[in-house]
């Protein structure tokens, strides 16, 4: 039997909806939620930015929406990007926008199936991503699942006066955690 790869426990991946623009949209009018996912300054997308995001894909980038499973509601997105198809390598990243979804696993079901399709489904030999210092939560999920640290990029970000470095991660398929 073939394994579902887009399905978790209680979560599963999905396209984008046009009924998701609004949640979306009041993700990205969270500061927080912001301020943990991009180094720009926090400056809140139109409805029309939105939809262009969510439309955004190619060879080289997957793009999918997390929703949970009891009720089909979007919850965060999941992305691949910046693959290098010649060396098997690719960019992660996760955001879950619904602040009453945060510390419930959702995140790492989502990371765990976004993992399983880049190995599985992709076969990607790498995946990296970059993670805020003081993103301590996410720094956990990455290292639990077999993320190396491979550097920093030191007082790479300045927010609200003080200086924060920008974490390098690595993982490589034979040092994945599976399951």
């Amino acid at each position: 039997m073939m394994k579902r790869l887009l399905s978790g426990t209680r979560i599963y991946l999905s396209g984008f909806q046009e009924e998701d623009v609004s949640a979306i949209r009041e993700w990205n009018a969270n500061e927080e939620v912001q301020r943990l996912l991009d180094a720009l300054p926090h400056k809140p997308k139109s409805e029309e930015e939105i939809k262009k995001w969510m439309g955004e894909s190619g060879d080289n980038a997957y793009r999918f929406a997390v929703r949970l499973k009891d009720d089909g509601r979007i919850i965060g997105f999941v992305e691949l990007d910046g693959i290098l198809w010649s060396h098997r390598v690719g960019w992660v990243s996760i955001s879950i926008g619904d602040e009453q979804s945060w510390g419930n696993g959702y995140g790492r079901e989502a990371m765990q199936c976004l993992l399983a399709y880049a190995f599985h489904e992709l076969n990607l030999h790498r995946l990296q991503l970059t993670v805020f210092s003081y993103n301590e939560r996410a720094i956990r999920l990455y290292e639990s699942m077999g993320f190396a640290k491979e550097g920093s990029f030191r007082q790479f970000l300045q927010r609200d006066g003080k200086r924060y470095d920008m974490i390098l991660y690595g993982l490589l398929v034979d040092e994945w955690k599976e399951g």
